[in-house]
């Protein structure tokens, strides 16, 4: 309701898939409704907004602060005269403001819940519900109302563009890649920032300050059913920590929502794209595939994608797709990693491209009309760092015929002329993948048949009317080390 008014930004793409539980016969079947949330939005001044939010029991924190986060960041608290001392203060001042104001809205139904509960016996939940007086049915019935009413909590990863600056803010588990692709081909991969979960040094550290076991707490791998040390809501360890155990000795509230902000940095130059993912998004990747390559992995799918789509919304959606089948398949196939692969929460992908071309621009034909990819760019086996190129066939407009080259990372300059053999690499991490082409680009390689059809000579045969010799020429050129071109080629 906020944020109605606000235009949503046209330069990035939200894919999402809900959670899975797999059956013995690999069916997978939904546990829970979705839960995760997201923001993208254009604001005024050059400032963007992008935010996935990873709601866990219920999705009112993460529909909450979605809204919340934008009405405080976009309604005229940003402008471009802000300094990176402001910017880090407004951010960390707006989630504190969520936090509060999501409390608020559930204040009544806390007062109503500690209201009621003085009405039962202690050691009442040990009773069968049937074994209870009517009026103690009708309390312990409002109280699970009230329980899944105010439960449930998010993490978030926000990204901020101003002044041609970035800002990550991240409070939690999901995680924020910027992708920097090179003039050469590479793709650079920069992770922003670490997880706050149980096996975070720093975390583990601060909450050890607060009088918190730590060595406990990275022994167990979840408080209070989550591996996250920062949150926005979850009543549960931010009002009643100290009835639970792991944090029972906490001096203060531990489990906190103050962001932790990374920027700024400065995109003036940069070609390439950001990513922002949800916490189930890489646990699918990382139990699919184990965790070393799975930045990389994710990148490399992402490329392919923008080499082949022409839309954002559709390279998202197929690489939260390709995530699922590859968890989905080392499932059902029995590998070693099967076991950790029997279920997958809710998937969100957001991609923000940098100055990066989608498939429609990636190469212009000399001759004009389309790209019409003609091989798979990617393969969904275990060597995940791989990248490998795209061949594209550029069908003419004219009476030419045109053949261009197209990778998954990077664009060369100019377009093919006649004459040139174009020549792209790629490289992703560590691989290397080359492709060449030649283009005759004259239009001789057909000769042009009369209006009148050929006939059939006595021999039932119809005359050749495509002219090969160019084709063998530029052939004999390129393979003259391999190959003779004096009677090697051509009809025998």
């Amino acid at each position: 309701i906020w944020t109605d008014d606000l235009p949503l930004c046209q330069m990035c793409g939200v894919g999402t898939a809900t959670n899975c539980v797999y059956g013995p016969d690999g069916k997978g079947t939904l546990s829970h409704p979705n839960e995760d949330g997201h923001l993208r939005f254009r604001g005024e001044d050059g400032c963007f907004l992008y935010g996935v939010f990873n709601g866990y029991d219920g999705s009112r924190v993460a529909s909450f602060a979605s809204q919340c986060l934008t009405a405080e960041l976009l309604l005229g608290q940003l402008n471009s005269s802000h300094t990176d001392n402001d910017v880090r203060r407004i951010l960390t001042q707006a989630f504190d403001v969520v936090e509060k104001s999501y409390f608020e809205t559930i204040d009544d139904a806390l007062a109503e819940k500690a209201h009621l509960s003085n009405y039962l016996p202690p050691h009442n939940e040990n009773v069968p519900f049937h074994q209870l007086s009517p009026q103690s049915q009708k309390v312990q019935e409002r109280l699970k109302e009230l329980e899944r009413e105010v439960s449930g909590g998010a993490t978030a990863v926000v990204a901020l563009i101003l002044n041609s600056k970035l800002y990550i803010a991240n409070v939690g588990t999901n995680r924020a890649l910027l992708c920097k692709s090179s003039s050469d081909g590479q793709n650079q991969v920069q992770q922003i920032g670490r997880p706050h979960s149980t096996d975070n040094e720093d975390e583990l550290q601060r909450l050890a300050a607060l009088g918190v076991d730590s060595a406990r707490v990275r022994q167990a791998g979840q408080i209070a059913g989550q591996s996250s040390t920062r949150r926005l809501g979850d009543y549960r360890v931010k009002f009643n920590y100290n009835e639970i155990d792991l944090l029972s000795a906490a001096k203060t509230r531990p489990i906190i929502a103050e962001p932790e902000i990374h920027g700024s940095q400065s995109l003036d130059s940069v070609t390439g794209f950001l990513l922002l993912m949800s916490e189930g998004l890489i646990n699918a990747l990382e139990s699919a595939h184990g965790p070393e390559q799975a930045n990389q992995e994710i990148v490399a799918m992402v490329a392919a994608e923008l080499a082949l789509q022409t839309s954002l919304e559709t390279v998202s959606q197929s690489v939260v797709e390709r995530v699922k089948r590859l968890h989905h398949d080392v499932y059902v196939s029995g590998r070693q990693r099967a076991t950790y692969c029997s279920r997958h929460e809710d998937m969100t992908l957001l991609i923000r491209t940098l100055n990066y071309p989608l498939a429609d621009g990636v190469l212009t034909p000399t001759q004009g009309g389309r790209i019409y990819p003609v091989s798979v760019p990617y393969s969904n086996s275990q060597s995940t760092s791989k990248t490998s190129v795209t061949l594209s066939l550029v069908m003419p407009s004219q009476n030419t015929l045109t053949n261009g080259t197209n990778t998954a990372s990077t664009l060369e300059e100019g377009t093919p002329t006649p004459g040139q053999s174009p020549t792209a690499t790629l490289q992703s991490t560590n691989t290397q993948t080359q492709s060449s082409s030649s283009s005759s680009g004259d239009g001789s390689l057909f000769r042009q048949r009369g209006s009148q059809a050929a006939q059939p000579d006595e021999t039932g045969r119809v005359p050749p009317y495509v002219d090969f010799s160019q084709f063998y020429h530029l052939w004999g050129s390129d393979h003259s080390d391999s190959q003779s071109t004096q009677g090697g080629l051509g009809p025998q």
